[in-house]
């Protein structure tokens, strides 16, 4: 199994503390977690994309090239890559380029976004912006793929023989694509022979272990082979500690501040108290034997060798987030990645090219 630490960039008062911090060192602060997350051996790092608040996470390609000059190893992600708001053919642009930059450490995770706001920002709505990831995808897709690609398009102008420069390092980068509550996204996924990535982080497992059963039945629909199928999974939440007790008492106050924040906004509760919520959601919080054991459970529901984890501290203090992602690492990766199998792929990029020759 491999693991990846994620951080949308949420951008709001600490939930205990109720201390918000300028822009500018929140910004500073997911700049350590990477380092902190390849520094521990997670495999990979990933960045949001939302464009509206409580979220600073408009630009991921600036913040995942940064992150790319600090770090060495850790593969970078996005989570995710908002296709349906944007135009194809400069997406393609920004990555490729990251990708070189990166050296080819580059997956992308993509979906049609959420929230109200952003698809009023950039004039997507509920009815066209499943229309407009398929397209956007498969224009991406084939530029990756293509020298020169032509495409009759709906949402942006058609290409007719075009090229689109930087040509890419990987050949071509892997594209997860993000799963929450449609099948569309499912399918797209499994018509193209793509990894899926279930948020698994709202509700209980049910709607998503749904999701991850249809994927694999229209995977095998479209003639591909089972072995070949990779999934990953989300959590919504992680506190590990010595004792289940203890990791009670920490999280205790986090729960509460953050339950209060849904009710005071109007937000849906799905979990009203702290037990239900440790039994009955993907967040991981006690004892390292009890984190193994709820993994095992969720695997055996998805089948996923893929697994993220908050890589904020989300209303831990920095000690307690650090001794936390110390002890996963210690004790709990270790024993899930003997007993859980890597994805069916290689862990690294995607046959990378040699750079073409100049044109005259």
């Amino acid at each position: 199994m491999r693991f990846l630490a994620i951080t949308l960039i949420v951008h709001r008062p600490d939930p205990v503390t109720a201390v918000h911090k300028p822009t500018h060192d929140r910004f500073r602060e997911v700049l350590d977690n990477a380092l902190l997350a390849e520094e521990l051996g997670f495999d990979g790092f990933g960045v949001g994309e939302r464009h509206e608040r409580p979220f600073i996470s408009s630009s991921p390609t600036v913040v995942l090239s940064h992150i790319a000059a600090l770090t060495r190893r850790i593969r970078l992600f996005t989570a995710v890559t908002t296709l349906s708001l944007l135009d194809p053919v400069r997406a393609y642009e920004d990555y490729a380029t990251l990708d070189h930059l990166a050296e080819g450490r580059l997956e992308l995770i993509i979906g049609k976004g959420n929230g109200a706001a952003q698809r009023e920002l950039f004039h997507v709505t509920p009815e066209d912006q499943w229309d407009r990831n398929a397209e956007s995808y498969e224009v991406f897709r084939q530029i990756w793929r293509q020298d020169k690609v032509t495409a009759k398009t709906r949402f942006r102008p058609e290409l007719t023989d075009a090229e689109v420069w930087p040509r890419p390092y990987q050949q071509p980068v892997r594209v997860w694509h993000g799963s929450a509550t449609s099948k569309e996204s499912v399918d797209l996924a499994a018509r193209y022979g793509d990894p899926l990535f279930s948020a698994n982080v709202t509700h209980p497992i049910e709607p998503y272990a749904e999701l991850v059963r249809h994927y694999r039945e229209r995977w095998e629909h479209y003639g591909h082979d089972p072995a070949d199928i990779a999934v990953g999974a989300g959590t919504a939440g992680l506190l590990v500690t010595r004792t289940s007790q203890d990791a009670l008492e920490v999280y205790r106050p986090i729960f509460e501040a953050n339950l209060e924040f849904q009710r005071r906004f109007g937000l849906p509760v799905v979990f009203e108290t702290l037990g239900d919520f440790v039994e009955r959601s993907s967040a991981l919080i006690g004892s390292p034997q009890q984190v193994i054991e709820k993994v095992h459970r969720y695997h055996e529901r998805f089948g996923h060798t893929v697994l993220h984890l908050h890589a904020d501290a989300s209303g831990l203090t920095d000690t307690q987030h650090r001794d936390s992602l110390e002890l996963f690492q210690a004790e709990v990766a270790p024993v899930l990645r003997r007993e859980i199998p890597d994805p069916p792929f290689p862990w690294g990029p995607v046959l990378p090219v040699t750079e073409e020759p100049a044109h005259v």
